[in-house]
Protein backbone atom coordinates (compact mmCIF):
# COMPACT_ATOMS: atom_id res chain seq x y z
CA UNK A 1 0.00 0.00 0.00
CA UNK A 2 0.78 3.52 -0.61
CA UNK A 3 0.31 6.50 1.63
CA UNK A 4 0.29 10.05 1.34
CA UNK A 5 -0.14 13.55 3.10
CA UNK A 6 -1.24 17.62 1.97
CA UNK A 7 -0.84 20.72 4.24
CA UNK A 8 -2.84 23.20 5.28
CA UNK A 9 -3.38 26.60 3.06
CA UNK A 10 -3.81 29.59 4.96
CA UNK A 11 -6.57 30.85 3.50
CA UNK A 12 -9.76 31.02 5.13
CA UNK A 13 -12.46 28.25 5.55
CA UNK A 14 -14.91 27.24 2.87
CA UNK A 15 -17.32 24.96 3.85
CA UNK A 16 -20.79 23.87 1.58
CA UNK A 17 -23.45 21.91 3.03
CA UNK A 18 -24.99 22.17 6.45
CA UNK A 19 -24.48 19.97 9.76
CA UNK A 20 -26.79 17.22 10.03
CA UNK A 21 -28.29 15.31 12.80
CA UNK A 22 -28.11 15.92 16.57
CA UNK A 23 -25.26 15.96 18.79
CA UNK A 24 -24.22 12.71 20.23
CA UNK A 25 -23.34 12.62 23.70
CA UNK A 26 -20.59 10.07 22.71
CA UNK A 27 -18.63 12.95 20.78
CA UNK A 28 -15.70 13.75 22.94
CA UNK A 29 -14.59 17.17 23.34
CA UNK A 30 -11.71 16.63 20.53
CA UNK A 31 -14.59 16.34 18.20
CA UNK A 32 -16.70 19.84 19.59
CA UNK A 33 -16.43 23.05 17.22
CA UNK A 34 -13.35 24.90 16.60
CA UNK A 35 -11.82 27.04 14.30
CA UNK A 36 -8.85 24.92 13.38
CA UNK A 37 -8.59 22.75 10.76
CA UNK A 38 -9.86 19.01 11.18
CA UNK A 39 -7.75 16.15 11.00
CA UNK A 40 -8.95 13.63 8.18
CA UNK A 41 -7.73 10.25 6.77
CA UNK A 42 -8.64 8.62 3.48
CA UNK A 43 -8.44 4.87 3.49
CA UNK A 44 -8.58 3.35 -0.23
CA UNK A 45 -8.56 0.01 -1.58
CA UNK A 46 -7.08 1.03 -5.19
CA UNK A 47 -5.36 4.09 -6.38
CA UNK A 48 -6.35 7.88 -6.01
CA UNK A 49 -6.61 8.29 -9.48
CA UNK A 50 -9.38 5.63 -10.12
CA UNK A 51 -12.97 6.82 -10.78
CA UNK A 52 -14.79 6.68 -7.70
CA UNK A 53 -11.94 7.31 -5.34
CA UNK A 54 -10.51 9.90 -7.32
CA UNK A 55 -13.49 11.93 -6.41
CA UNK A 56 -13.71 11.62 -2.71
CA UNK A 57 -9.82 12.26 -3.57
CA UNK A 58 -10.66 15.75 -4.83
CA UNK A 59 -13.01 16.69 -2.34
CA UNK A 60 -10.60 16.31 0.36
CA UNK A 61 -7.82 17.96 -1.45
CA UNK A 62 -10.46 21.05 -2.39
CA UNK A 63 -11.21 21.04 1.92
CA UNK A 64 -7.24 21.42 2.26
CA UNK A 65 -7.13 24.60 0.44
CA UNK A 66 -9.56 26.61 1.88
CA UNK A 67 -7.76 25.11 5.21
CA UNK A 68 -10.79 23.54 6.56
CA UNK A 69 -8.75 19.86 6.96
CA UNK A 70 -5.25 18.36 7.30
CA UNK A 71 -5.41 15.11 5.32
CA UNK A 72 -3.96 11.86 4.86
CA UNK A 73 -4.23 9.33 3.12
CA UNK A 74 -3.57 5.58 2.38
CA UNK A 75 -4.04 3.97 -1.00
CA UNK A 76 -3.80 0.31 -2.60
CA UNK A 77 -5.62 -1.19 1.04
CA UNK A 78 -6.35 -4.96 0.66
CA UNK A 79 -9.61 -5.05 2.50
CA UNK A 80 -7.81 -7.79 4.85
CA UNK A 81 -6.23 -5.22 5.83
CA UNK A 82 -8.38 -2.69 5.79
CA UNK A 83 -9.75 -2.69 9.78
CA UNK A 84 -6.15 -2.30 10.96
CA UNK A 85 -5.59 0.87 8.66
CA UNK A 86 -8.89 2.16 10.49
CA UNK A 87 -7.17 1.50 13.64
CA UNK A 88 -3.69 3.03 13.40
CA UNK A 89 -5.71 6.26 12.28
CA UNK A 90 -7.84 5.76 14.94
CA UNK A 91 -5.48 5.71 17.41
CA UNK A 92 -3.21 8.50 15.57
CA UNK A 93 -5.45 11.22 16.55
CA UNK A 94 -7.47 11.62 13.12
CA UNK A 95 -10.56 13.02 13.57
CA UNK A 96 -12.54 12.33 10.52
CA UNK A 97 -11.70 8.57 8.49
CA UNK A 98 -13.46 8.96 4.70
CA UNK A 99 -13.08 5.59 2.50
CA UNK A 100 -15.64 2.42 1.39
CA UNK A 101 -15.72 -0.48 3.36
CA UNK A 102 -17.79 -2.67 0.46
CA UNK A 103 -15.61 -5.73 1.21
CA UNK A 104 -15.25 -5.58 4.62
CA UNK A 105 -18.00 -4.42 6.19
CA UNK A 106 -18.67 -6.48 9.15
CA UNK A 107 -15.22 -5.77 10.37
CA UNK A 108 -15.18 -2.04 9.81
CA UNK A 109 -18.16 -1.93 12.07
CA UNK A 110 -16.66 -3.39 14.68
CA UNK A 111 -13.79 -1.54 14.51
CA UNK A 112 -16.33 1.83 14.43
CA UNK A 113 -17.53 0.62 17.48
CA UNK A 114 -14.40 0.18 19.22
CA UNK A 115 -13.50 3.83 18.25
CA UNK A 116 -16.51 6.17 19.56
CA UNK A 117 -14.92 9.39 19.32
CA UNK A 118 -14.10 9.21 16.18
CA UNK A 119 -15.51 10.07 12.84
CA UNK A 120 -16.41 7.62 10.03
CA UNK A 121 -17.88 8.59 7.01
CA UNK A 122 -17.46 4.86 4.33
CA UNK A 123 -18.90 4.06 1.47
CA UNK A 124 -21.03 1.35 1.77
CA UNK A 125 -24.27 -0.66 0.19
CA UNK A 126 -25.97 -0.92 3.91
CA UNK A 127 -27.52 1.97 5.64
CA UNK A 128 -25.92 3.67 9.18
CA UNK A 129 -27.15 1.49 12.07
CA UNK A 130 -27.48 4.64 15.13
CA UNK A 131 -27.56 2.02 17.75
CA UNK A 132 -24.47 -0.13 17.13
CA UNK A 133 -22.57 2.19 15.32
CA UNK A 134 -23.30 5.85 16.46
CA UNK A 135 -20.36 7.49 14.70
CA UNK A 136 -20.49 6.02 11.53
CA UNK A 137 -22.18 7.70 9.04
CA UNK A 138 -22.38 6.09 5.05
CA UNK A 139 -22.33 7.63 1.67
CA UNK A 140 -22.56 5.91 -2.61
CA UNK A 141 -22.78 7.30 -5.11
CA UNK A 142 -26.30 7.75 -6.26
CA UNK A 143 -25.98 9.64 -9.78
CA UNK A 144 -28.72 7.75 -11.02
CA UNK A 145 -29.84 11.34 -11.76
CA UNK A 146 -26.87 12.14 -14.19
CA UNK A 147 -26.61 8.66 -15.64
CA UNK A 148 -30.21 8.63 -16.56
CA UNK A 149 -29.33 12.24 -18.58
CA UNK A 150 -26.67 10.15 -20.31
CA UNK A 151 -28.90 7.27 -21.41
CA UNK A 152 -30.91 10.06 -23.45
CA UNK A 153 -28.18 11.09 -25.27
CA UNK A 154 -26.76 7.30 -26.01
CA UNK A 155 -29.91 6.43 -27.03
CA UNK A 156 -29.77 9.35 -29.88
CA UNK A 157 -26.87 8.85 -30.77
CA UNK A 158 -26.42 4.55 -31.10
CA UNK A 159 -26.71 3.64 -35.08
CA UNK A 160 -27.19 0.36 -34.20
CA UNK A 161 -29.47 0.18 -31.13
CA UNK A 162 -26.96 -2.23 -29.54
CA UNK A 163 -25.11 -0.66 -26.56
CA UNK A 164 -22.47 -2.62 -24.39
CA UNK A 165 -22.06 -1.82 -20.49
CA UNK A 166 -18.84 -2.95 -18.61
CA UNK A 167 -19.16 -2.83 -15.18
CA UNK A 168 -17.11 -3.80 -12.12
CA UNK A 169 -18.89 -5.63 -9.73
CA UNK A 170 -23.12 -5.94 -10.04
CA UNK A 171 -23.27 -4.70 -6.50
CA UNK A 172 -25.86 -1.25 -5.78
CA UNK A 173 -23.66 1.22 -6.60
CA UNK A 174 -22.73 0.00 -10.09
CA UNK A 175 -26.75 -1.53 -10.85
CA UNK A 176 -28.20 1.60 -9.67
CA UNK A 177 -26.07 3.71 -12.61
CA UNK A 178 -26.50 1.14 -14.96
CA UNK A 179 -30.44 0.52 -14.64
CA UNK A 180 -30.63 4.39 -15.07
CA UNK A 181 -28.58 4.49 -17.61
CA UNK A 182 -31.09 2.19 -19.38
CA UNK A 183 -34.20 3.83 -19.00
CA UNK A 184 -32.65 7.56 -20.10
CA UNK A 185 -31.60 4.91 -23.40
CA UNK A 186 -35.19 3.74 -23.97
CA UNK A 187 -36.54 7.88 -24.11
CA UNK A 188 -34.70 7.64 -27.10
CA UNK A 189 -33.99 4.36 -28.53
CA UNK A 190 -36.74 1.78 -27.18
CA UNK A 191 -36.14 -0.93 -29.14
CA UNK A 192 -32.26 -0.83 -27.82
CA UNK A 193 -30.80 -4.08 -26.54
CA UNK A 194 -27.93 -4.28 -24.05
CA UNK A 195 -24.76 -6.75 -23.70
CA UNK A 196 -24.11 -6.39 -19.82
CA UNK A 197 -20.99 -7.93 -17.93
CA UNK A 198 -18.96 -7.01 -15.04
CA UNK A 199 -15.22 -7.65 -14.88
CA UNK A 200 -14.79 -8.86 -10.96
CA UNK A 201 -12.65 -5.59 -9.84
CA UNK A 202 -12.58 -2.24 -9.48
CA UNK A 203 -9.41 -1.53 -11.37
CA UNK A 204 -8.34 -3.97 -14.02
CA UNK A 205 -8.23 -1.36 -17.79
CA UNK A 206 -6.81 -4.25 -19.50
CA UNK A 207 -9.78 -7.18 -18.78
CA UNK A 208 -12.21 -4.14 -19.15
CA UNK A 209 -10.94 -3.28 -22.50
CA UNK A 210 -10.93 -6.71 -23.44
CA UNK A 211 -14.48 -7.39 -22.21
CA UNK A 212 -15.28 -4.08 -24.73
CA UNK A 213 -13.81 -5.32 -27.31
CA UNK A 214 -16.19 -8.47 -27.71
CA UNK A 215 -19.49 -6.99 -26.94
CA UNK A 216 -18.15 -4.82 -30.29
CA UNK A 217 -17.49 -7.56 -32.52
CA UNK A 218 -20.97 -8.37 -31.02
CA UNK A 219 -22.35 -5.48 -32.82
CA UNK A 220 -22.07 -2.77 -30.17
CA UNK A 221 -21.55 0.51 -31.48
CA UNK A 222 -21.62 2.59 -28.36
CA UNK A 223 -20.42 1.38 -24.50
CA UNK A 224 -21.44 2.16 -21.08
CA UNK A 225 -17.91 3.06 -19.47
CA UNK A 226 -18.17 2.04 -15.57
CA UNK A 227 -14.49 0.77 -15.81
CA UNK A 228 -11.15 2.26 -16.70
CA UNK A 229 -10.23 0.45 -20.18
CA UNK A 230 -13.77 0.38 -21.89
CA UNK A 231 -13.43 3.72 -23.50
CA UNK A 232 -10.05 2.64 -24.59
CA UNK A 233 -11.51 -0.09 -26.73
CA UNK A 234 -13.77 2.55 -28.14
CA UNK A 235 -11.57 4.49 -29.15
CA UNK A 236 -9.60 1.56 -30.73
CA UNK A 237 -12.64 0.55 -32.67
CA UNK A 238 -14.11 4.06 -33.56
CA UNK A 239 -17.12 3.35 -31.44
CA UNK A 240 -18.82 5.61 -29.21
CA UNK A 241 -18.83 5.66 -25.26
CA UNK A 242 -20.49 6.88 -22.08
CA UNK A 243 -18.09 8.04 -19.53
CA UNK A 244 -18.95 7.62 -15.70
CA UNK A 245 -18.38 9.84 -12.45
CA UNK A 246 -15.22 11.51 -14.05
CA UNK A 247 -14.75 13.47 -17.64
CA UNK A 248 -12.80 12.32 -19.80
CA UNK A 249 -14.14 14.00 -23.16
CA UNK A 250 -10.80 15.78 -23.38
CA UNK A 251 -8.92 12.72 -23.22
CA UNK A 252 -10.91 10.85 -25.78
CA UNK A 253 -12.50 13.69 -27.65
CA UNK A 254 -13.70 11.66 -30.85
CA UNK A 255 -15.16 8.81 -28.61
CA UNK A 256 -16.94 9.94 -25.32
CA UNK A 257 -20.25 11.77 -25.97
CA UNK A 258 -21.41 12.49 -22.82
CA UNK A 259 -20.45 11.60 -19.07
CA UNK A 260 -22.11 11.46 -15.57
CA UNK A 261 -19.89 13.23 -13.10
CA UNK A 262 -19.95 12.69 -9.25
CA UNK A 263 -18.92 15.80 -7.00
CA UNK A 264 -18.12 14.71 -3.89
CA UNK A 265 -17.70 17.56 -2.00
CA UNK A 266 -21.34 18.31 -0.80
CA UNK A 267 -20.76 14.84 1.24
CA UNK A 268 -17.26 15.75 2.14
CA UNK A 269 -17.95 19.25 3.21
CA UNK A 270 -21.29 18.60 5.43
CA UNK A 271 -19.12 16.07 7.36
CA UNK A 272 -16.63 17.95 8.32
CA UNK A 273 -18.82 20.88 9.03
CA UNK A 274 -20.48 18.03 11.46
CA UNK A 275 -17.49 17.23 12.67
CA UNK A 276 -16.48 20.94 13.48
CA UNK A 277 -20.03 21.45 15.07
CA UNK A 278 -19.80 18.51 17.11
CA UNK A 279 -22.74 17.22 15.59
CA UNK A 280 -21.59 14.31 13.78
CA UNK A 281 -24.49 11.24 14.27
CA UNK A 282 -24.30 8.38 12.09
CA UNK A 283 -26.83 9.37 8.76
CA UNK A 284 -27.40 8.64 5.30
CA UNK A 285 -25.26 11.13 3.07
CA UNK A 286 -25.99 9.38 -0.14
CA UNK A 287 -28.96 11.83 -0.69
CA UNK A 288 -25.67 14.73 -1.06
CA UNK A 289 -25.18 13.00 -4.51
CA UNK A 290 -28.24 13.51 -5.99
CA UNK A 291 -28.45 16.22 -8.60
CA UNK A 292 -30.64 18.71 -6.52
CA UNK A 293 -28.20 18.69 -3.90
CA UNK A 294 -24.80 19.71 -6.30
CA UNK A 295 -23.74 16.07 -6.25
CA UNK A 296 -23.44 14.97 -9.98
CA UNK A 297 -24.13 16.91 -13.39
CA UNK A 298 -24.06 15.90 -16.94
CA UNK A 299 -20.58 16.98 -17.98
CA UNK A 300 -20.42 19.24 -20.89
CA UNK A 301 -20.32 17.61 -24.24
CA UNK A 302 -16.96 19.12 -25.70
CA UNK A 303 -16.26 18.08 -29.00
CA UNK A 304 -20.35 16.64 -29.23
CA UNK A 305 -21.24 20.09 -28.71
CA UNK A 306 -24.10 20.42 -31.65
CA UNK A 307 -23.68 16.61 -32.55
CA UNK A 308 -26.25 15.22 -30.60
CA UNK A 309 -30.40 15.66 -32.10
CA UNK A 310 -31.47 18.86 -30.71
CA UNK A 311 -34.91 16.60 -29.80
CA UNK A 312 -32.74 14.47 -27.50
CA UNK A 313 -30.62 17.69 -26.08
CA UNK A 314 -34.65 19.25 -25.68
CA UNK A 315 -35.40 16.13 -23.56
CA UNK A 316 -32.17 16.26 -21.36
CA UNK A 317 -33.16 19.23 -20.44
CA UNK A 318 -36.66 18.48 -20.06
CA UNK A 319 -35.77 16.15 -17.31
CA UNK A 320 -32.99 18.38 -15.78
CA UNK A 321 -35.67 20.90 -14.59
CA UNK A 322 -37.79 18.19 -13.59
CA UNK A 323 -35.02 16.84 -11.52
CA UNK A 324 -34.05 19.81 -9.91
CA UNK A 325 -37.73 21.45 -9.33
CA UNK A 326 -38.73 17.73 -7.96
CA UNK A 327 -41.61 17.08 -10.56
CA UNK A 328 -39.50 13.97 -12.20
CA UNK A 329 -37.70 11.11 -10.30
CA UNK A 330 -35.11 9.14 -11.31
CA UNK A 331 -36.12 5.57 -9.84
CA UNK A 332 -33.42 4.18 -7.54
CA UNK A 333 -33.38 0.68 -8.80
CA UNK A 334 -30.46 -0.88 -6.84
CA UNK A 335 -31.20 -4.50 -8.97
CA UNK A 336 -28.31 -6.01 -11.19
CA UNK A 337 -28.99 -5.28 -14.93
CA UNK A 338 -29.37 -7.89 -17.37
CA UNK A 339 -28.24 -8.28 -20.89
CA UNK A 340 -31.18 -7.94 -23.15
Amino acid sequence: MTTGKFGVSRRGMILGGAAIGLSPAFLPHRLLAQDAPIKVAGIYTVPVEQQWVSRIHKAAEAAVAAGAVEYTFTENVANTDYPRVMREYAESGVQLIVGEIFGAEAEAREVCAEYPGVAFLMGSSFMPDAAANPNLSVFDNYIQDASYLTGIIAGAMTTSGNIGMVGGFPIPEVNRLMNAFMAGVRETRADATFQVSFIGSWFDPPKAKETAFAMIEAGADMLYAERFGVSDAAKEKGVLAIGNVIDTQADYPETVVASALWHFEPTFDAAVAAVKAGSFAAENYGTYSYMKAGGCSLAPLGTFEGKVPAAAMALVAERQAGIMDGSFTVTVDDAEPKSS
